[in-house]
C-alpha cells in the first residue's frame, strides 16, 4: 500500500495523475477516523489529506470560515468558540462507535456530511457547506461555491460533493457558514413514556413555535433503567426560561419535565449525537431514516424479527439508531423488509468488512437512479480511480 501526503492542492493533482494510466485504485482518508463506513475497498494506494491543513479564511462578521481539508474539526470549533460562533450541524464523532483513533477532520465531516441532534433545527452539514475545492479523476483541480450562498443554475457540486464518502473526488478545501453560539442552554427531560407516546410528545413540540434544537428519544435501557424523552432549548436566558414554561404546559399531559443543563446536558446530547450507548460491543449497528411517526411501527415490526434489538430515537424519531446481533447479513433483509411499506431507508455503519462486503450497506437505488449516480461518478471519475465500490459494489 502506498501513502500519498501532498502538502499543496498541486502536489494532490500530481498524485492523481500518475495514476491515471493505470488506473489504480485509490482510498482516501482525512483523520481516518471513519474508516469502517461504506463497503470494504480493495485499493493499492492511498490519498491522505494530513498535509492540508490550517484555516484559510475566517470572517467572523459575515459568519464564514474555510479551511483546508485535513484540519482537525477541534481546531475549527476552537477557533469559532474564540468569537462565540459554531458549526450550525453538530458534527458526529465516530469514534466511540467505531472504536476508531486519529482526529476528525473538517473535509471528511463534508465528505460524509456527518450531523448531529442539531440536524432537526438547523440541517445536515451540507446545508452550511458553501465552498468547496476539490480534485477531479482527471487529476485537475475544481472549485465551486465561495464565502457567499447564492443561487445559480447548473450542476451545484458543493452539495454533490457532500455526502460523496470521497468517491467523487479528493477535496482539499471547504468553506462553512456559521452561526452565533447560544447563550443558554437546557434539557427537558419526560421520564417513562413510551415510544409512541414520546414520539408524540416530540412532534408536538416540534410543531410549536417553541423552537426545540434537538429532540430525541432513549428507551428503557438505553443509558438508563427508566426511558428518557428529550428536549434541548438554546438561545438567550429569557427566551429559554419563557418557551420552557409554555412547552411543559404544551405538553403537560405528557407530565412534568425535569430541567438539566450545564455539564450532565452536554453530555447528555453527546452520547445521543455520538451513539455512545452501542460503543465498545459486537452488534451491528444501523442508522435507519424514516417519517417519526413511524419510528415506533419500524423498531416494533424489526423487534419481533430479530431478538435482542435495542434502540433509540434522534431528529423527532425521524433518526433510529439500532444495535442488534451481527448474525449472517446484519439482519439487513428483516430491516429492508420493514422499512418498504414505510417509505424509510437503512444504512449500516457498523459490522464486520465480510458483512459490509455483501450487504449493500447503503440504501439500494432503483434503477434510473442507479443511472444517474454512475454517470455522475463516470464524469467526474473516468477511470474509477476514487474509492471503487464504497457506496455501491461495481462502481
Amino acid at each position: 500500500m502506498t501513502l500519498h501526503i501532498p502538502t499543496t492542492e498541486a502536489q494532490a493533482c500530481a498524485v492523481v495523475k500518475s495514476l491515471i494510466e493505470s488506473a489504480t485504485p485509490l482510498s482516501i482518508i482525512g483523520g481516518n477516523t471513519r474508516a469502517g463506513l461504506g463497503r470494504p475497498t480493495q485499493t493499492q494506494s492511498t490519498l491522505s489529506s494530513a498535509g492540508l491543513t490550517g484555516i484559510t479564511l475566517y470572517e467572523p462578521a459575515e459568519m464564514v470560515i474555510g479551511a483546508r481539508a485535513g484540519t482537525p474539526l477541534t481546531l475549527v470549533q476552537q477557533t469559532l468558540a474564540e468569537r462565540g460562533q459554531m458549526l450550525p450541524f453538530e458534527p458526529m464523532d465516530h469514534r466511540a462507535l467505531l472504536g476508531s483513533e486519529g482526529e476528525p477532520t473538517i473535509g471528511a465531516v463534508a465528505a460524509a456530511n456527518i450531523s448531529g441532534p442539531r440536524r432537526i433545527n438547523a440541517g445536515a452539514a451540507r446545508d452550511s457547506l458553501i465552498g468547496i475545492r476539490m480534485v477531479n479523476g482527471r487529476g485537475e483541480a475544481i472549485k465551486s461555491g465561495g464565502r457567499v450562498m447564492k443561487n445559480v443554475t447548473g450542476l451545484d457540486l458543493v452539495k454533490l460533493a457532500a455526502g460523496s464518502h470521497g468517491t467523487l473526488g479528493f477535496l482539499t478545501e471547504v468553506t462553512f457558514r456559521v452561526l452565533p453560539s447560544p447563550e443558554r442552554v437546557v434539557t427537558l427531560v419526560w421520564r417513562g413514556l413510551s415510544d409512541h407516546a414520546a414520539v408524540a410528545l416530540l412532534s408536538a413540540a416540534l410543531g410549536s413555535p417553541f423552537e426545540p434544537f434537538a429532540a430525541a428519544h432513549l428507551p428503557e435501557g438505553v443509558g438508563a433503567d427508566q426511558a428518557r424523552t428529550l428536549l434541548r432549548l438554546e438561545n438567550f436566558s429569557d427566551s429559554i426560561d419563557y418557551r420552557s414554561h409554555e412547552l411543559a404546559e404544551l405538553l403537560r399531559q405528557h407530565g412534568a419535565p425535569v430541567t438539566v443543563e450545564g455539564a450532565a446536558s452536554a453530555e447528555l446530547w453527546r452520547d445521543v449525537r455520538d451513539a455512545r450507548f452501542f460503543a465498545g460491543t459486537d452488534e451491528a449497528v444501523w442508522r435507519v431514516s424514516v417519517a417519526p411517526g413511524n419510528g415506533p411501527r419500524a423498531t416494533a415490526t424489526i423487534a419481533a424479527h430479530v431478538p435482542g434489538a435495542r434502540w433509540f430515537y434522534d431528529w423527532g424519531g425521524g433518526l433510529v439508531w439500532l444495535a442488534l446481533p451481527t448474525g449472517e447479513d446484519a439482519a439487513a433483509g428483516s430491516i429492508r423488509a420493514a422499512l418498504k411499506p414505510l417509505g424509510g431507508h437503512a444504512t449500516l455503519v457498523r459490522a464486520p468488512a465480510a458483512i459490509r462486503a455483501t450487504v449493500p450497506v447503503f440504501e439500494p437505488l432503483a434503477d434510473p437512479l442507479m443511472r444517474v449516480t454512475a454517470g455522475i461518478k463516470q464524469s467526474f471519475d473516468p477511470v474509477g480511480l476514487f474509492e471503487p465500490g464504497r457506496m455501491y459494489a461495481g462502481m
